[in-house]
């Protein structure tokens, strides 16, 4: 049972959503002995007292995103396999990587769903390569994308997308870079559809477990060019200390409009 003071709090009620980013205010990491979630970390964002739970009345179409969103995490409560919108289960079959609050998949499944075993389950697919430019040229899963900055991140949101259209991330290890990333595109996704919560652009996103390295050591076959450049080379040192550059930057400009909202709320 979720706990009574979850849902007011000074004249306001903290909703709750299945997602892989907090929106509103962080959400805590589940910790080790919890029951995994396939639809990810559930996060929370504040709303006004007149959907509270408790209400029984009828609320205006403002007021209707915070209703929906309760109907998703009791979903979401009730089955953990649901993607991030409630509408569909999850069409992959996921490892236990190290990041509890992210879907991830092996290096296996997804050499298969590049192999079209899954086209059954789902329409397209497009990998995103998080790791720098030199990295991705010295060799990428073929049919990957190179977004590396949150700018690519933000674009992506803008194109159109189809039913069933899965994206998988990842980095060199899929430790920091790929996982930020997408818990970036996550966040995003949220404002960009917080009138229709809990629709997403991309409720069904995934983590290569390990990353780049891992599935050239098992599917180089499938790399072009067959080859794997770290992203600590010697050729390339200049080049890691200007996209590291431009990765605190971008860190930094987070985390001051962070604290902006953090002051409205």
């Amino acid at each position: 049972m979720l706990p009574k003071q979850l849902f007011q709090d000074d004249g306001e009620c903290f909703q709750m959503i299945g997602g892989m980013e907090p929106f509103g205010i962080e959400s805590t990491k589940p910790k080790a002995g919890n029951i995994r979630s396939s639809a990810a970390n559930v996060s929370f964002t504040k709303c006004h007292q007149a959907d509270s739970v408790k209400s029984t009345s009828a609320v205006d179409k403002h007021n209707k995103p915070c209703r929906d969103l309760m109907t998703a995490v009791n979903k979401l409560t009730l089955n953990n396999d649901l993607i991030a919108d409630c509408s569909r289960t999850y069409s992959l079959p996921t490892v236990a990587g190290k990041h509890q609050d992210l879907n991830s998949i092996s290096p296996q499944t997804l050499s298969d769903l590049i192999d079209g075993r899954y086209k059954n389950v789902i329409n397209s697919y497009r990998i995103i390569d998080c790791r720098y430019p030199y990295e991705f040229e010295g060799g990428h899963i073929e049919g990957a994308e190179n977004r590396y900055s949150h700018a690519s991140i933000l674009e992506l949101l803008q194109q159109p997308t189809t039913e069933k259209q899965i994206l998988v991330f990842h980095c060199e290890f899929s430790s920091e870079r790929g996982p930020k990333m997408m818990r970036f595109l996550r966040s995003k996704d949220r404002e960009l559809n917080k009138e229709n919560d809990p629709a997403l652009n991309y409720p069904e996103v995934y983590l290569l477990d390990e990353g780049y390295k891992s599935f050239f050591n098992e599917k180089s076959t499938y790399c072009d060019p067959i080859s794997y450049k770290p992203m600590i080379h010697s050729e390339h040192s200049s080049d890691l200390r200007h996209f590291r550059a431009k990765s605190k930057s971008w860190t930094t400009g987070e985390k001051r409009q962070h604290a902006r909202r953090s002051i409205r709320l």
